[in-house]
């Protein structure tokens, strides 16, 4: 564990330093921070737990400044500069270029000389890695496969055949870069799997988290675009589009050809259907069942929220009684109409014999 002064961190995130030039060793929660600990404020909600806390230092926003008993790092993100400084303190270890021994690498295969294979890694023909690329152990990247500069693969990744991958991309463990996608043509009672011939292609600085799988194209590319971030258990179909800064948290599945536009956020267990066009800044909240397009950047929601189960036992009771509910609404419509009729035609029955009694009236006059 380094010792890295407050000075440093605050030259490295671009911080204004108030206080003491304190040493740094670890990042810490403001509740649970140490002498040695860097912490930060990013909500108002824990501005009493600032107040209280035994950090050497806190990044902070200029305004919540005041409130800390310690030094102070004081930047307009407090939570991005915290990202940028966790780094510092708890730096990665970098392994060494070079193949591991049990390493299967075709002698076509082109690694940069700064780039490190690990254990049991299989690297296929005409494969291409890039300066610093990282393989983690039990990686295989599938022939003709390309991994940008500075890409790292954490462990048991699977890039199939064909598949790009830009620079600074972090796949997690179990991640599958273009396996063939789900398609299938009928046959009578069987279905016949269609070859998959496109590829998978992925942007800079893309993250996939771990057992998300990415479908290679049936004609034309899966793209996935730059800083789109991918959390674990997520599913993307083949020839499916997704825009540049856009990110998707765990368990949500996007079906075939759908095109999602740039900087959308898609929360947990989202569902959409294929052939789909998501505009730019759409955001769906979880759980939200997507059958039709969003082209109108905003926030879709859907499904109920989890409630009290005698009260959701209630609203599904009402639930079922729409129908009839729906049906009564009908009945007593059709009974207004036809009262209203019955109303104007006494109005014009009323109306007629007034007027055939002034006309009387007008006949009887010298």
């Amino acid at each position: 564990m380094s010792t890295v002064p407050a000075s440093h961190i605050a030259a490295r995130i671009g911080a204004e330093l108030r206080g003491a030039d304190v040493p740094l060793t670890r990042v810490s929660p403001l509740s649970k921070a140490g002498p040695d600990s860097l912490s930060f404020l990013a909500s108002a909600r824990y501005r009493a737990a600032l107040s209280e806390t035994r950090a050497g230092a806190v990044i902070v926003k200029a305004k919540d400044a005041d409130r800390a008993p310690c030094a102070v790092l004081v930047v307009e993100n407090p939570e991005l500069a915290f990202a940028e400084a966790v780094s510092v303190l708890h730096p990665r270890p970098v392994p060494q270029p070079g193949v591991h021994p049990s390493a299967v690498v075709h002698a076509s295969a082109r690694l940069d000389a700064s780039a490190s294979v690990g254990p049991l890694c299989v690297i296929e023909a005409d494969v291409e890695l890039g300066a610093g690329v990282e393989l983690g152990p039990h990686c295989v990247v599938g022939a003709g496969s390309s991994i940008g500069p500075d890409s790292r693969l954490v462990g048991n990744v699977m890039v199939c055949s064909g598949s790009i991958i830009g620079a600074r991309a972090l796949l997690h463990p179990g991640a599958v870069i273009g396996r063939e996608g789900f398609g299938f043509a009928r046959d009578g009672d069987r279905w016949v799997r269609v070859p998959q011939v496109g590829r998978v292609r992925l942007g800079n600085d893309v993250e996939v988290g771990a057992n998300s799988a990415v479908d290679r194209g049936a004609i034309e590319d899966t793209v996935i675009g730059d800083g789109v971030k991918i959390d674990s258990l997520i599913q993307i179909g083949h020839n499916v589009s997704i825009g540049e800064h856009t990110a998707m948290a765990a368990c949500s599945g996007i079906s075939g050809s759908t095109r999602i536009g740039r900087r959308c956020t898609i929360a947990g267990a989202v569902g959409m259907a294929g052939h789909l066009e998501i505009g730019d800044d759409v955001h769906f909240t979880g759980m939200a069942m997507v059958t039709r397009s969003q082209t109108v950047p905003g926030v879709y929601s859907s499904g109920i929220p989890a409630m009290p189960n005698a009260d959701w036992r209630h609203t599904i009771a009402r639930l079922k009684r729409l129908d009839a509910l729906s049906d009564r609404v009908k009945q007593l419509e059709a009974t207004v109409r036809a009262l209203d009729a019955a109303r104007d035609g006494a109005d014009n029955e009323e109306g007629a014999d007034n007027e055939e009694q002034v006309l009387d009236r007008e006949q009887d006059q010298p």
